[in-house]
């Protein structure tokens, strides 16, 4: 049997289909061929249950659309499943030649009109990993354990641990914590826990880095702009903490069995939190949280600044002391 996927972005949403997708690989012994974005085909080619990368030209569409057709159309599919849920996506697997096509209970701007079936009942009081088990459940399939198999590469750091990764931006505005309270926790976690600090990011989050470093006033090691995006899941890997605003990397820290402290203000850890039970999230209470806004409305992103560096620096502390090695499906591959 033949799957075809549809999980094309962004960076921890990714990693959410990948238990039920194992899954159907194992329930149904199945060929798993997936369409990423561009940007993202390397990393998903990493995910061990996937046969089959299929790369969607999204910054060039114009002049790549013909290939990638032609990339899409070269095999005929069983089954195909939008973990998307977009309208984007659903006419992927529309022009993709196939059998059943099956889409997630939480499509939006019509998509769910170009499915055959969709999945399960709209629920957004849990997490989207469960969301995108209903594929499994409505197929009559076993629900194995989640699990996140990636191949990973082989080790890179070598610093003394406990080694302590922040991610100091995102998207949203809204969703940053404090530049001076980033470098506030990599000063107190050096002092407390003698932590070997590491900033990651993507070049676009040079200018923050440099600022949290600056204020840390202790040595950092800054990653910004330095990684690939299989590289910095393989940095993830090696950590003992990572300590972020709600981001991507978080979903992938979590993939790869680091356990991860997350600050939440404008939108809900039930939700958008990273997956399973080794984490921390920390809010600050405030009655406007959550607002699901990029923007805003007080003007003072008071549910950010209302969580303090001391705070974060004793979950901190407890999560490094607490920390017990787990087994995860995780593989290292070839050096």
């Amino acid at each position: 049997m033949k799957i075809l996927v549809a999980k094309m972005s962004s960076l921890g949403d990714l990693f959410h289909p990948l238990p039920a997708v194992h899954c159907l690989k194992m329930g149904l012994r199945a060929d798993i061929h997936w369409v990423a974005n561009e940007e993202y085909a390397e990393l998903v080619s990493t995910f061990t249950d996937v046969d089959r990368v299929i790369a969607f030209p999204r910054r060039h569409f114009m002049s790549g659309a013909a290939r990638f057709l032609g990339e899409l159309r070269r095999e005929r599919y069983d089954m195909l499943v939008d973990f998307q849920g977009l309208l984007k996506s659903a006419m992927v697997l529309r022009a993709a030649r196939g059998g059943l096509r099956i889409g997630p209970s939480f499509s939006r701007e019509g998509a769910r009109f170009l499915y055959d079936k969709v999945a399960g009942r709209v629920n957004k009081e849990r997490h989207a990993v469960e969301e995108n088990m209903d594929v499994v459940r409505m197929l009559g399939l076993p629900l194995l354990d989640a699990c996140f198999p990636i191949a990973l590469p082989p080790p890179v750091l070598s610093d003394a641990a406990p080694r302590v990764g922040l991610v100091v931006a995102s998207r949203w505005p809204t969703k940053n914590w404090p530049e001076e309270y980033f470098g506030a926790v990599a000063a107190g976690l050096k002092k407390l826990c003698g932590a070997t600090v590491y900033v990651i990011g993507g070049a676009g989050d040079a200018g923050v880095a440099a600022r949290v470093i600056e204020a840390a006033r202790v040595p950092v090691v800054d990653l910004t702009g330095r990684l690939t995006l299989v590289q910095m899941a393989g940095v993830l890997a090696e950590l003992d903490l990572l300590i972020a605003n709600d981001s991507g990397p978080v979903h992938a820290a979590a993939a790869v069995g680091t356990q991860a402290l997350v600050l939440f203000g404008p939108t809900d850890p039930m939700r958008t939190g990273p997956y399973g039970d080794r984490h921390r999230m920390l809010t600050s209470g405030d009655d406007c949280s959550p607002c699901f806004s990029r923007s805003c409305m007080r003007g003072d992103i008071r549910c950010m600044k209302s969580i303090a560096p001391d705070r974060v620096i004793e979950a901190a502390a407890q999560m490094i002391s607490a920390r017990r090695d787990r087994p995860v499906e995780v593989t290292q591959s070839p050096a």
